[in-house]
């Protein structure tokens, strides 16, 4: 069942502003979704995404939840990513705040960080050189703390995480 009111209004008037644009309407499928999108604290990738509207009990196929996705990307709703794996993750764009992020090559952690003085020298650099930026994305490879203090004693994941286990 359709709820009468989204809990992102203006989310769901610009998704459906695009989405009449282009022919195409909401449906509860990229209702439910864009829904489920913006309920996420952190990043997922598209079959996650399907998984959990699954577990809800919402019947959504996986080519829906990617075309989906897809819309909601062009839209600038949705911000998609790739972290040096294989696959895309996307996060909830939201208008009210701004990250990068650090991405550990051992663990596939990601760390989302803010620093304005960071975002202060980035626009000095585009003024400097006559540049009108209009998106920016600073991703960081390396190894995070946990990882670091595994490889200083030698362990690998696998290893950590069979003590886990125990």
């Amino acid at each position: 069942m359709r709820k009468a009111k989204l809990d992102l209004p203006d989310e769901q008037q610009r998704f459906e502003k695009f989405l009449r644009s282009r022919q195409l309407k909401l449906t509860t499928e990229r209702h439910e979704l864009l829904e489920e999108v913006f309920a996420q604290g952190q990043h997922f990738d598209a079959d996650q995404l399907h998984i959990i509207l699954k577990q809800k009990g919402k019947a959504i196929s996986r080519a829906t939840v990617y075309r989906t996705l897809d819309l909601l990307v062009q839209c600038g709703l949705v911000r998609k990513s790739s972290f040096g794996d294989q696959h895309a993750h996307y996060e909830a764009v939201r208008s009210d705040e701004h990250h990068d992020h650090l991405i550990c090559i051992n663990c596939h952690g990601i760390i989302e960080f803010f620093r304005p003085d960071l975002e202060n020298l980035q626009d000095a650099i585009c003024t400097e050189h006559d540049f009108r930026p209009l998106h920016h994305s600073l991703q960081i490879f390396g190894l995070c703390k946990v990882c670091m203090e595994m490889e200083d004693r030698g362990e690998s994941m696998a290893q950590r995480i069979s003590q886990l286990s125990v």
